[in-house]
């Protein structure tokens, strides 16, 4: 492997502003892939250290969650409108079953030898950084005491690290001033640096977006809503979680990135903080377990340390945006919410030849654009930041091309200085009018949508891709930590194209590897004024009939368990 020099000693705490705005654009420009070369990873692939896929504490008691005996009813579009159904009440139960359907298992599958588990949650190389947290008011299983505990997708079950009475609850309840219960995310950097070096910080901040929706959506099914506490700082998070108090084994931290209140979608929460009093009163709390050991050894990437560092967040004001609410512009896929959610799947290739309908192709886009009180995007992350260019292949009674969607219409201006002077930036008259949607250039992108996407011949065989345009150096300049918060959206845009292409009967792909200033350049972008974060690709999948697919717990069958 090829590590960076260790000992890295870097904290928020000893940065000003200006070098944390300096570190993270240094991060970006340094992992950027260019033509000649890619961004600094590991020089071959270290088997021997490949990192467990599943996080368990050791010596910490586990409670069995029970599985859903029967999805939800409510349709795909429901996962977005929340038209259905009524909330549910809080329930261990039903706290299981959205934990099953957001953050559990999906499927296994095998080939010769080898077996992996896939996941709700899609995740760069299928390592997932992302791990979850429940902090539980007392319920019918522990009617005496609330609690914090890690879920552990492998077992579908809670590792208990702490407990609170029911006083140290009602506080919390009061501040908040709704019922609920709260769900943690973190990421582990070394699961991503393992196979990808140097760009991994990029990727865990991808897959949190990812994890960010698949809650959303599964929240909605019960009735319920997520919302980002985004007052709170990073280090409020991992009191929170206790893990100030975790005996993390060296390189295989977890790093706190948010905390969500799920709550009725019916009510609003007072306040998207926690009290200094109420952080304070967690850090008394002792915790139980200790993580189990991910590799025997270790390659360090001290920049990913620097950058993490960089764009660590402190407290801050609650992020807000208002957005529109306009209709969604076609009423499709008739399947269930929770049926689109298990199929989900990653293509590995694409047949070249199938095509999106256009009515299709806008509903697709048209569910990207944030609304009002709709999932995803109302979980707090505050103002549209990005936008995307498409590479449009094979959609019928649509010419190929390059376009445009503008996802906050007061960007647009901007955007179109920063881009080709020479470019239409024709409105597509057959677009709904909440699509924002733009013709740039006419013409076969395929050739250059794969050069882009560091030459996947799946950006090309697809009905169409997209990369994922960041407003970029504004966000950053303001918020040095907002470098994450714009790979989140991306994210969830990811999310809403994966379950939007598997009800249409077609398949979504995310890209992490592309050229990221060949996408500038093709755009006209000279500056870092905007920045592609994400790519994407949606078309007719080849299934690879070789590889066999097993139920997601048929682990835990008698005599299979771990």
């Amino acid at each position: 492997m090829h590590p960076d020099s260790a000992g890295s000693s870097y904290n928020i705490k000893n940065m000003d502003n200006k070098t944390r705005i300096e570190t993270v654009l240094h991060y970006h420009t340094r992992t950027k892939h260019q033509p000649d070369r890619f961004a600094r990873g590991p020089h071959h692939m270290d088997w021997a250290n490949e990192p467990e896929p599943f996080r368990f504490f050791e010596g910490a008691a586990l409670f069995r969650l029970p599985f859903l005996a029967q999805d939800p009813a409510a349709g795909f579009l429901s996962l977005f409108d929340r038209a259905e159904p009524s909330p549910l009440p809080l329930s261990l139960d039903h706290i299981a079953s959205m934990l099953e359907l957001s953050m559990g298992l999906s499927a296994w599958k095998s080939f010769g030898r080898n077996t992996w588990a896939l996941r709700m949650n899609p995740s760069s190389g299928n390592l997932h950084p992302t791990e979850a947290y429940v902090i539980l008011p007392p319920t019918d299983i522990f009617p005496d005491h609330g609690g914090i505990f890690h879920y552990n997708p492998y077992v579908h079950g809670l590792e208990k690290r702490s407990s609170f009475d029911r006083e140290f609850w009602q506080k919390i309840r009061d501040h908040v001033g709704t019922d609920g219960f709260f769900i943690g995310l973190s990421s582990i950097h070394w699961r991503e640096a393992w196979k990808y070096g140097e760009r991994a910080f990029r990727y865990c901040n991808h897959d949190l977006g990812h994890a960010l929706a698949c809650l959303s959506f599964a929240a909605g099914l019960h009735g319920w809503r997520v919302t980002w506490l985004s007052c709170l700082a990073d280090d409020d998070v991992g009191i929170l979680l206790g893990f100030d108090r975790t005996a993390w084994h060296a390189s295989e931290q977890e790093y706190p990135d948010l905390l969500l209140l799920v709550h009725s979608c019916r009510e609003e929460p007072k306040t998207l903080d926690l009290s200094p009093e109420i952080v304070g009163a967690f850090s008394s709390l002792s915790f139980e377990g200790l993580p189990n050991r991910l590799s025997k050894g270790h390659a360090n990437w001290k920049i990913i340390e620097e950058a993490a560092a960089a764009a660590e967040k402190p407290r801050t004001d609650a992020m807000k945006c208002l957005f529109g609410n306009n209709e969604y512009a076609v009423k499709d896929a008739a399947m269930s919410g929770a049926a689109v959610i298990r199929r989900r799947r990653s293509a590995q290739a694409y047949d070249g030849v199938t095509a999106a309908k256009r009515d299709a192709f806008f509903s697709l886009l048209d569910k990207t654009v944030p609304r009002q009180g709709h999932a995803p995007f109302d979980a707090g992350l505050g103002k549209v930041s990005v936008h995307l260019a498409l590479f449009v292949h094979r959609v019928d009674d649509l010419q190929q091309g390059l376009y445009f969607l503008c996802r906050d219409h007061s960007d647009i201006l901007h955007i179109q200085h920063c881009c080709h002077r020479s470019f239409l930036w024709e409105r597509v008259k057959a677009a709904p009018e909440s699509l924002a949607l733009f013709l740039l250039e006419a013409g076969d992108y395929r050739e250059k949508a794969t050069a882009a996407s560091c030459f996947q011949e799946i950006a090309g065989d697809s009905a169409f891709s997209l990369g994922m345009i960041a407003k970029f150096r504004e966000n950053i300049e303001k918020e040095p930590w907002s470098y994450r918060r714009l790979f989140w959206e991306s994210g969830m845009i990811g999310q809403v194209l994966y379950l939007g292409a598997e009800a249409l009967g077609l398949r979504g792909t995310g890209i992490g590897c592309y050229l990221d200033d060949m996408v500038h350049h093709l755009l006209g972008i000279t500056d870092d004024s905007y920045q592609s974060l994400y790519h994407f690709t949606v078309g007719g999948a080849v299934e690879d009939r070789r590889i066999t697919t097993l139920p997601p717990y048929h682990h835990l069958s008698a005599g299979n368990q771990k």
